[in-house]
């Protein structure tokens, strides 16, 4: 490993460079503004070459003040987040940032089973939809939905995405769905969503795409549900994350196919937060929770993407 030059000197280079003034660096800092200098000068010296332009009382960075600025800053924000991390892995609260459905199903349902096997652990979730970004939030874990191909990120496989016609028992029976291809002829909602002319090829119907229709297109299963279970039509869902009520009678999956995206649900977390307590106990607790449900969805579901 190459001898680097005095921190000192780099975290002065640092401080100057990003704000462009050698006076507000030393408040920065607290030290002298001739202090700043002298450690500018040190860097300069060790490295052969400019990394400020002086000019007129006042200071820009040079060429190579521009090249290496970047990587200085980012291994500083790297080292505070590190050592910020210390002081939060004991905290007793965990963050977690769940898509939609997922949080506001499954996890909701089983969250209390969490909270009460780690009661010095508080909990808070919060449901959307978007992209975390973890630099810019408080987020501890997230549940995302993709290929598990995230820089920076460690990202758990939890279980492939799937879907499959799911409607209320009278709406089954008042349209008399017996076959897959009853379903072209029904209220489906997202009537247009590939994702019908997938299912319904992979269940031997081979009218791809189907004919298009107008219908109601809703941003969740969430809301899907809702709509379904006052009779509103049919909706491509996912049977795991409603198994309570299909258990219970409130809505049916009229056939076994299951059509696959080809994408996966991940638990995801920093990688430099790795081994913090309450990260791993919520990630080790999620397992568990998914190995019960283990029985009610095939092998392949289960199988990591390749």
């Amino acid at each position: 490993m190459p001898k680097l030059p005095p921190l000192a000197a780099i975290r002065t280079f640092e401080a100057a460079g990003r704000l462009q003034n050698f006076s507000r660096a030393a408040d920065e800092l607290g030290m002298t503004q001739a202090a700043v200098s002298y450690h500018v000068r040190q860097l300069e010296d060790r490295l052969g070459r400019a990394l400020f332009v002086r000019e007129k009382g006042r200071v820009r960075l040079s060429e190579t003040g521009l090249r290496l600025l970047p990587a200085i800053s980012s291994a500083f924000t790297m080292m505070g987040d590190a050592f910020g991390a210390l002081s939060d892995d004991d905290a007793d609260i965990l963050t977690i940032s769940a898509m939609t459905t997922f949080g506001g199903t499954w996890l909701s349902a089983r969250i209390g089973g969490f909270q009460l096997a780690f009661p010095d652990l508080a909990v808070r979730m919060s449901m959307n939809n978007d992209l975390v970004d973890f630099d810019s939030t408080n987020i501890d874990v997230a549940i995302r939905v993709g290929r598990g191909h995230w820089p920076g990120l460690r990202a758990e496989f939890l279980y492939r995405s799937h879907v499959t016609p799911i409607c209320a028992p009278d709406f089954l029976i008042a349209n008399r769905i017996e076959r897959p291809e009853d379903l072209l002829r029904v209220e489906r909602l997202a009537p247009n969503d590939p994702w019908w002319a997938s299912w319904l090829a992979a269940a031997g119907v081979h009218i791809v795409p189907p004919p298009r229709r107008s219908g109601i297109e809703l941003d969740s299963q969430l809301q899907e549900a809702s709509a379904v279970q006052a009779g509103f039509g049919i909706a491509m869902m996912t049977p795991l994350l409603w198994r309570a009520e299909l258990d219970a009678g409130r809505l049916v999956q009229p056939f076994d196919t299951l059509y696959q995206p080809g994408t996966a649900h991940y638990l995801v977390n920093r990688e430099n937060r790795v081994g913090v307590r309450k990260i791993e106990r919520f990630r080790e607790w999620l397992r568990a929770e998914l190995d019960k449900d283990r029985h009610l969805l095939p092998d392949a579901l289960w199988q990591p993407l390749p």
